[in-house]
């Protein structure tokens, strides 16, 4: 699907999970929205090279060993005053560990949304909205202290390993990865200890 991302600010009194659960009650297709810098962002349907990709990298991960590689599940981050910062799908992720029943009564009060301090790598593959995860998506990830940012850029041709997360201040969107390791599609991608390097070849198109 090529259409671009629907993406509607939010209200401040009206908590993001329930708006969120009311755009997906509205919507005559399945959706899953997210809610990054304040606003609501319904991404566009990925096509098949995305999922194909993104499943591949899953698969070298889980061929280095990492058991705790997922994909589906969503995430929430919280301001230090306990409100939601962000809610987000990743495409892909390495968890700290399996969820335990504090991390599923965090899921349960939050509906449906595990605590973003679970995961300790973060992937997603661009579609039409790439800049969404150039953009606010990379500076949500350093703000919530994602470790590593795994971005596989098809718009441009590129693979990114962001690392060092970095928040100057309070303020979210201020946000930023102090190191970045750059590739060509296609050519390997290395990421920090102990990931394996990935090989980005699955994203070239035929």
């Amino acid at each position: 699907m090529s259409a671009e991302p629907i993406m509607e600010p939010v209200m401040t009194q009206v908590d993001p999970i329930d708006l969120l659960n009311a755009i997906e009650e509205a919507s005559p297709m399945p959706i899953r929205p997210e809610y990054i810098e304040g606003t609501a962002i319904v991404p566009p349907q990925p096509n098949d090279h995305h999922n194909d990709g993104a499943f591949e990298l899953s698969y070298q991960f889980r061929a280095a060993g990492f058991r705790l590689v997922g994909m589906g599940n969503g995430y929430r981050a919280a301001h230090k005053d306990g409100s939601t910062m962000a809610l987000v799908i990743p495409d892909f992720y390495v968890r700290r560990r399996k969820a335990s029943e504090l991390d599923e009564s965090y899921r349960k009060a939050h509906k449906g949304w595990y605590p973003v301090d679970m995961i300790a790598l973060i992937g997603e593959v661009t579609s039409t909205n790439h800049e969404t995860d150039t953009g606010p998506k990379l500076r949500t990830y350093a703000a919530a202290d994602v470790p590593v940012y795994v971005l596989l850029n098809r718009n441009t041709g590129t693979a990114h390993c962001y690392t060092t997360p970095v928040l100057p201040d309070e303020d979210p969107t201020k946000a930023y990865y102090d190191g970045e390791t750059k590739v060509d599609l296609g050519d390997p991608l290395p990421l920090p200890a102990p990931y394996p390097t990935l090989d980005t070849a699955p994203f070239l198109k035929d």
